[in-house]
């Protein structure tokens, strides 16, 4: 596993620990801008270990497809999920 699928991997891992606490913190009623900080804190976790996983295939995949002249499907996959991240 290369580094940038180890950090993925930890900031996933760190996000769902946090996810549960946040399941804990509606259940006992807390205080309501202490758990949307906390779902926050979740989603910038989530976006970096997406953001770690896109390097990784831009990085290896896609390189590897343009070296064997297939790159360009490989462009229209990143174009698919970077409209995903910024439009929605």
């Amino acid at each position: 596993m290369n580094e940038d699928k180890r950090k993925a991997l930890q900031a996933l891992k760190t996000s769902k620990g946090q996810i549960e606490g946040i399941i804990k913190m509606i259940e006992d009623d807390r205080y309501c801008i202490d758990i949307s900080n906390q779902i926050i804190a979740s989603q910038a976790l989530l976006k970096k270990a997406n953001m770690l996983i896109l390097r990784q295939h831009i990085n290896h995949c896609v390189k590897d497809a343009f070296l064997n002249n297939s790159g360009e499907e490989k462009v229209e996959e990143i174009m698919g999920i970077l409209d995903k991240i910024i439009v929605k």
